[in-house]
Protein backbone atom coordinates (compact mmCIF):
# COMPACT_ATOMS: atom_id res chain seq x y z
CA UNK A 1 0.00 0.00 0.00
CA UNK A 2 1.53 3.30 -1.03
CA UNK A 3 1.39 6.58 0.85
CA UNK A 4 -1.58 7.93 -1.14
CA UNK A 5 -3.67 4.82 -0.51
CA UNK A 6 -2.75 4.91 3.18
CA UNK A 7 -3.86 8.54 3.40
CA UNK A 8 -7.15 7.80 1.64
CA UNK A 9 -7.74 4.84 3.93
CA UNK A 10 -7.15 7.05 6.98
CA UNK A 11 -9.62 9.62 5.63
CA UNK A 12 -12.28 6.96 5.14
CA UNK A 13 -11.69 5.60 8.65
CA UNK A 14 -11.91 9.07 10.18
CA UNK A 15 -15.21 9.82 8.43
CA UNK A 16 -16.55 6.48 9.64
CA UNK A 17 -15.61 7.31 13.23
CA UNK A 18 -17.14 10.78 12.93
CA UNK A 19 -20.36 9.39 11.42
CA UNK A 20 -20.79 6.72 14.10
CA UNK A 21 -19.90 9.19 16.87
CA UNK A 22 -22.35 11.79 15.58
CA UNK A 23 -25.11 9.21 15.27
CA UNK A 24 -24.50 7.93 18.79
CA UNK A 25 -24.43 11.54 20.00
CA UNK A 26 -27.83 12.19 18.40
CA UNK A 27 -29.28 9.08 20.04
CA UNK A 28 -27.94 9.96 23.50
CA UNK A 29 -28.93 13.62 23.14
CA UNK A 30 -32.46 12.74 22.02
CA UNK A 31 -33.02 10.41 24.95
CA UNK A 32 -31.48 12.72 27.55
CA UNK A 33 -33.30 15.75 26.16
CA UNK A 34 -36.78 14.23 26.16
CA UNK A 35 -36.45 12.18 29.35
CA UNK A 36 -34.35 14.32 31.74
CA UNK A 37 -32.77 17.54 30.54
CA UNK A 38 -35.70 19.49 29.03
CA UNK A 39 -38.72 17.26 28.43
CA UNK A 40 -41.90 18.75 27.00
CA UNK A 41 -43.81 17.35 29.99
CA UNK A 42 -42.40 16.94 33.50
CA UNK A 43 -41.10 13.42 34.02
CA UNK A 44 -40.34 12.83 30.35
CA UNK A 45 -42.38 12.41 27.21
CA UNK A 46 -43.08 9.92 24.46
CA UNK A 47 -41.14 12.22 22.14
CA UNK A 48 -38.08 10.26 23.26
CA UNK A 49 -39.19 7.63 20.73
CA UNK A 50 -37.89 9.94 18.01
CA UNK A 51 -34.48 8.29 18.46
CA UNK A 52 -35.71 4.87 17.32
CA UNK A 53 -35.21 5.62 13.60
CA UNK A 54 -31.63 6.67 14.46
CA UNK A 55 -30.94 3.21 15.89
CA UNK A 56 -31.67 1.50 12.56
CA UNK A 57 -28.63 2.77 10.62
CA UNK A 58 -26.18 2.16 13.46
CA UNK A 59 -25.57 -1.46 12.44
CA UNK A 60 -25.04 -0.47 8.81
CA UNK A 61 -22.53 2.22 9.71
CA UNK A 62 -20.66 -0.17 11.99
CA UNK A 63 -20.57 -2.75 9.17
CA UNK A 64 -19.36 0.00 6.80
CA UNK A 65 -22.21 -0.41 4.30
CA UNK A 66 -22.11 2.25 1.61
CA UNK A 67 -25.90 2.21 1.14
CA UNK A 68 -26.42 3.12 4.79
CA UNK A 69 -24.13 6.15 4.53
CA UNK A 70 -26.14 7.33 1.55
CA UNK A 71 -29.60 7.15 3.10
CA UNK A 72 -28.49 8.42 6.52
CA UNK A 73 -27.20 11.56 4.80
CA UNK A 74 -30.80 12.17 3.66
CA UNK A 75 -32.59 11.09 6.85
CA UNK A 76 -30.49 13.37 9.04
CA UNK A 77 -32.19 16.45 7.56
CA UNK A 78 -35.40 15.56 9.43
CA UNK A 79 -33.53 15.88 12.72
CA UNK A 80 -31.75 19.01 11.50
CA UNK A 81 -35.14 20.59 10.78
CA UNK A 82 -36.45 19.68 14.23
CA UNK A 83 -33.34 21.16 15.83
CA UNK A 84 -33.55 24.37 13.81
CA UNK A 85 -37.24 24.87 14.65
CA UNK A 86 -36.79 24.10 18.34
CA UNK A 87 -33.68 26.29 18.58
CA UNK A 88 -35.89 29.28 17.79
CA UNK A 89 -39.12 28.19 19.49
CA UNK A 90 -38.05 26.48 22.74
CA UNK A 91 -36.92 28.24 25.87
CA UNK A 92 -33.62 27.49 27.59
CA UNK A 93 -32.26 24.84 28.04
CA UNK A 94 -34.25 23.25 25.18
CA UNK A 95 -33.03 25.77 22.63
CA UNK A 96 -29.40 25.08 23.53
CA UNK A 97 -29.97 21.33 23.21
CA UNK A 98 -31.54 21.98 19.81
CA UNK A 99 -28.39 23.82 18.71
CA UNK A 100 -26.33 20.80 19.77
CA UNK A 101 -28.67 18.62 17.71
CA UNK A 102 -28.14 20.88 14.68
CA UNK A 103 -24.36 20.65 15.10
CA UNK A 104 -24.47 16.85 15.40
CA UNK A 105 -26.67 16.64 12.30
CA UNK A 106 -24.27 18.77 10.30
CA UNK A 107 -21.29 16.70 11.37
CA UNK A 108 -23.15 13.46 10.56
CA UNK A 109 -24.10 14.74 7.10
CA UNK A 110 -20.57 15.94 6.35
CA UNK A 111 -19.06 12.65 7.56
CA UNK A 112 -21.46 10.57 5.44
CA UNK A 113 -20.99 12.70 2.33
CA UNK A 114 -17.20 12.68 2.60
CA UNK A 115 -17.15 8.97 3.40
CA UNK A 116 -19.11 8.11 0.26
CA UNK A 117 -17.04 10.45 -1.88
CA UNK A 118 -13.68 9.18 -0.64
CA UNK A 119 -14.69 5.52 -0.82
CA UNK A 120 -15.88 5.89 -4.40
CA UNK A 121 -12.73 7.80 -5.33
CA UNK A 122 -10.36 5.33 -3.63
CA UNK A 123 -11.88 1.85 -3.47
CA UNK A 124 -10.24 -0.35 -0.85
CA UNK A 125 -8.46 -3.23 -2.54
CA UNK A 126 -8.60 -6.57 -0.80
CA UNK A 127 -5.93 -9.15 -1.03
Amino acid sequence: MNKEQNSASAQVRSTRVLAVGSLLGLIVLGLAWELWLAPIRPGGSWLALKVLPLCLPLAGLLKNRMYTYRWVSLMVWLYFTEGAVRAYSDKAPGNYLALVEVALCLSLFAACALHVRWRLKNPIKKG
